[in-house]
């Protein structure tokens, strides 16, 4: 590790690296110790105790966060003519079919999030190379593949996101930037760490929420007391 700015021993320093805080002290103690010019990402990080190499025991689902990401998501939907205006006045940023397939093809994936028809999966199948390792291909369980096409993309853009837990027991995202209110990132770390816990595979033994920390770009990790936020 290269050597410490002023700014990060003073955000260091701040941090009680032996103690678990409670998650509104986490969530301010996160808004002091960020230390960056750029409204940063305040990230929450669950470590479960499950094995990912078990289909029975992935953890995978949507959560919607009350105050969104605070992120502009870059939404391209890949749609039959007849969808096209849907998606258009939803507020989708592309919209198209065999011409985005061919940029993509091309090796185009300047997007967050692809949301697409059940007709049309047949044609997106191929791109499963190139979409797949990048998070970006539609699936139906997180409700990128659906006809209500408005409506998934409405969703979106309000703060919907899609996780799973990877190959470490770990489940990372984004639940809002450095400029949102303590309350704002409480409300919607508690969000996602309800549907979490709704999430817990029946295979999964022993204790499920392991660790919870919060995090900014940048910024050290602060221990949340699992204890004060699990119900």
């Amino acid at each position: 590790m290269g050597k410490l700015t002023k700014n990060q021993k003073i955000a260091v320093a701040k941090v009680d690296a032996g103690k678990a805080y409670s998650l509104d002290e986490a969530a301010q103690l996160v808004k002091d110790i960020t230390t960056v010019k750029f409204d940063a990402s305040v990230d929450i990080d669950i470590r479960l105790g499950v094995d990912p190499r078990k289909a029975n025991q992935m953890v995978r689902g949507v959560v919607s966060l009350p105050h969104g990401t605070g992120k502009d998501v870059r939404v391209l939907v890949l749609c039959t003519p007849d969808k096209e205006e849907e998606a258009k006045a939803s507020g989708a940023d592309h919209v198209g079919l065999d011409e985005y397939i061919d940029k993509i093809k091309a090796g185009w994936t300047d997007v967050d999030v692809i949301i697409t028809m059940p007709q049309v999966m047949a044609k997106i199948g191929a791109l499963g190379r190139i979409l797949g390792p990048r998070g970006l291909m539609p699936n139906p369980k997180s409700g990128t593949v659906t006809m209500e096409i408005g409506k998934a993309v409405k969703e979106v853009k309000q703060g919907k996101i899609d996780f799973k837990v990877d190959r470490y027991g770990i489940v990372h995202t984004s639940i809002g930037k450095v400029s949102f209110s303590p309350d704002k990132l409480v409300d919607n770390a508690k969000e996602f760490i309800d549907t979490i816990m709704k999430l817990r595979p029946s295979a999964a033994k022993g204790t499920y929420v392991k660790s919870i920390f919060l995090s900014s770009t940048m910024s050290p990790g602060v221990k949340v007391d699992s204890k004060l936020v699990i119900h």
